[in-house]
């Protein structure tokens, strides 16, 4: 239980040496930990980090398995593994992912929204070189909730992580006034939440909620970013970080 426990640290640090300690300690790479794979509990995780496609190669040289090539070259960024497979499955344009995340939702989506999502901007680019469309549609549930474009994956991601991606997708023609009814952000966890009538600037706006833990000026440096994109200006933002929030001096 020790190991176990180090090894769900470990992946919340994104800690490629401390998950292989956990796992040299007895921690199991394929064994069920609350219900789950260890290796899906690692890629729900809600930290991104340019350690993350490392974390997965320690599980998956451990022996865990995703049982899915395209995906496993998606979540490592293996842009290489990722031509290869379109080379002899072109098919792969079409395919259709379920993945469990903690932010904006990753049912029935797309390859590109995979790589949107985890910042995986060598497939990204190797995707739009092979001619998937930069606005292709997640599909909507039984409410009519998602059809998000890869765009909205990007535009409030943890520390920002996502913001080459952002800007990859922004200059590949990205449609920036793409609106939906509604998009789930963290489905099955204790924040989810429903955000609705959106578009990619104001859904990088919703950064600004307190359950999604953005920082501010992250939050505006992405509104700046695609606002100048849309309207060929810079916003007219006020009051940025929010001085009224700030404790005032004392009189003297």
């Amino acid at each position: 239980m020790a190991a176990e426990d180090d090894l769900l640290v470990a992946f919340e640090l994104h800690s490629p040496k401390r998950i292989a300690e956990a796992l040299q300690a007895g921690a199991h790479p394929t064994t069920p930990i609350r219900g789950k794979k260890p290796i899906e509990i690692l890629i729900e995780m809600y930290l991104r980090s340019d350690r993350f496609a490392e974390c997965l190669q320690v599980m998956l040289d451990a022996g865990a398995r995703l049982d899915d090539r395209v995906l496993e070259a998606l979540l490592l960024d293996d842009s290489g593994a990722l031509g290869r497979l379109l080379a002899s499955e072109p098919e792969v344009l079409q395919r259709r992912f379920d993945v469990n995340g903690a932010y904006t939702s990753l049912r029935n989506v797309s390859a590109l929204h995979v790589c949107a999502e985890f910042n995986s901007v060598n497939c990204a680019r190797t995707l739009l070189d092979a001619g998937i469309f930069v606005d292709v549609r997640a599909e909507t549930d039984r409410d009519g909730l998602g059809g998000q474009t890869p765009l909205f994956h990007t535009v409030n991601s943890n520390q920002n992580y996502c913001r080459p991606t952002m800007e990859l997708l922004a200059n590949a023609g990205a449609d920036l006034d793409v609106r939906i009814k509604g998009l789930v952000w963290g489905g099955g966890f204790e924040w989810e939440t429903i955000v609705f009538d959106v578009t990619p600037i104001s859904y990088a706006q919703c950064g600004l909620y307190a359950q999604f833990h953005r920082r501010e000026q992250d939050v505006y440096s992405n509104i700046a970013f695609l606002y100048a994109r849309r309207y060929g200006s810079e916003p007219p933002v006020r009051n940025v970080p929010n001085k009224y929030l700030q404790p005032r001096p004392k009189d003297q």
